[in-house]
């Protein structure tokens, strides 16, 4: 038994579905509703029982309504076990998570535009499940349960074949009754053969790429559990103790760090915790608060500060001879390799535009514009081009100086220098032991204009009209 949704609210209001499945004949039940509450829950088990009878067991998940106290003095009246999944592991009532996916895609085939007649398909839909046979039994779950093939619309076709055939001859009821009861019992027979073949066959082909593992009360594992900022992405945590075994593949774990400090989990979320030797692998650290804006710079490291008795003399003067504050200096630099040039295209023409800034982000931006000024970033400008400025918010509150260059992009020749691909840089760098890095400072800044682009990149402020002297970011012919 299991819970479907929230899905789209039906024109009744119903917004769940209750799935129920028999194990032994496959035959689904599907209840719609409101609200997924025990009392609901429970009304729909009733209407059920009174067409089939009271199960022994009913499997469910770790649901609150499922393991509510009302369900669980109807099971005491009625004399029903309740079972549990393993929490994080629906393989445990995989048919019926199976048979959800099942209904989910045969619903999204005739609801509406807007979904809101979901609930009024499900009686279709379930008779046209029910009526074709499982390859794990080899009849339909309506003939395992009532003994008879139902005579739905692949039966219609096929006394449309088949052409009309003249009836049997009516039998008194003592004697339907018998046939049926032997006619069920031979079905039970070959269904229960068929499934034991099917699961044998299920069986081989899981075990192929299955691992036997175990662990012992003690033994430290890391667990596969969902992160704190999303129930829907799962990562291994810990490593955490395990406190005892419950049975062949469930474990009792010790987690203090988490709102429950104890859990019972699958072996399938549990891996062994080994602890890594420290490689002998040289890092630079920065202690201070890590880079998030453009404009925070990185300290300049002392070579003699940095702990190199792991490497050899040669390699110390290597990496000290990297390690100089010239290397790690806050301001960009400047490449005398290379000049980007910016090429418009035939019959192109000057636009100016410019938006107006709020006068309460004019600090911010005269701010901006003065630390340009004092690196060589900008300079004023007398060009007839003028394209508008844009202030962004980032998300710790400050602002983002942008430039407007889509004008400038349009009218721009594209260059369609092939762009490395990543499949190739995994393929030249993969038998590689050690990676290395480089992030320049404001790389784009360190990239010189030719002179008769720097006015194509003139913007307009407050404080007057100025162009960029360096590659600015935006452009459509950047790296």
């Amino acid at each position: 038994m299991d819970i479907v949704g929230p899905l789209e609210r039906s024109k009744s209001g119903n917004r769940y579905m209750l799935v129920i499945l028999d194990y032994a004949t496959k035959y689904p039940e599907v209840f719609p509703l409101k609200s997924i509450k025990a009392k609901a829950v429970a009304f729909c088990l009733i209407q059920l029982f009174s067409r089939v009878g009271f199960p022994t067991e009913i499997l469910t998940d770790c649901g609150t309504n499922f393991l509510s106290t009302l369900l669980k003095q109807v099971y005491q009246l009625l004399g029903i076990k309740s079972l549990k999944t393993t929490p994080y592991h629906p393989q445990t009532d995989g048919l019926t998570e199976r048979f959800n996916q099942t209904l989910k895609q045969m619903l999204r085939k005739f609801v509406n535009e807007t979904g809101t007649d979901w609930d009024q398909w499900l009686p279709y839909l379930l008779f046209a499940y029910r009526e074709v046979p499982q390859a794990s039994t080899g009849f339909s779950p309506f003939e395992l349960l009532y003994g008879y093939e139902v005579r739905g619309p692949l039966s219609l076709l096929r006394e449309t074949w088949e052409g009309d055939k003249e009836r049997s001859q009516a039998v008194d009821v003592v004697s339907y009754v018998v046939q049926m009861r032997e006619r069920l019992e031979k079905m039970m027979a070959l269904a229960q053969a068929h499934k034991e073949e099917a699961q044998k066959h299920q069986k081989n082909w899981y075990d192929q790429s299955a691992r036997q593992r175990s662990f012992s009360p003690g033994q430290k594992v890391l667990v596969l559990l969902p992160s704190a900022d999303s129930k829907l992405l799962a990562k291994w945590q810990g490593p955490y103790e395990i406190q005892s075994k419950l049975g062949p593949t469930t474990y009792k774990i010790a987690i203090p760090d988490q709102p429950r400090s104890t859990r019972v989990l699958h072996v399938n979320l549990l891996k062994e915790w080994v602890e890594k030797p420290k490689a002998d692998v040289f890092l630079i650290q920065d202690v201070t608060e890590e880079e998030e804006e453009d404009n925070q710079y990185l300290p300049k490291p002392s070579p003699q500060s940095l702990d190199l008795d792991h490497l050899s003399e040669e390699k110390q003067a290597q990496v000290r001879n990297l390690c100089t504050p010239n290397m790690f200096q806050g301001n960009p630099g400047k490449t005398d390799l290379v000049q980007h040039d910016i090429v418009l295209k035939d019959g192109a023409s000057v636009r100016r535009l410019s938006y107006r800034i709020p006068e309460r982000l004019l600090v911010s931006l005269k701010e901006e514009v003065d630390l340009m000024l004092s690196l060589g970033i900008i300079e004023p400008s007398r060009s007839e081009w003028c394209h508008p400025v844009v202030l962004v918010p980032k998300k710790d509150g400050s602002l983002r100086f942008c430039i407007d260059f889509r004008y400038l992009n349009g009218i721009t020749q594209f260059d369609s220098y092939p762009a490395p691909r990543i499949d190739d840089m995994v393929e030249r760098i993969g038998k590689a032991r050690y990676l290395t890095t480089i992030d320049l400072c404001k790389g784009y800044w360190q990239v010189p204009l030719t002179e008769q682009s720097k006015e194509l990149t003139a913007f307009r402020t407050p404080w007057g009209l100025f162009q960029f002297k360096v590659m600015p970011f935006g452009l459509h012919g950047a790296p």
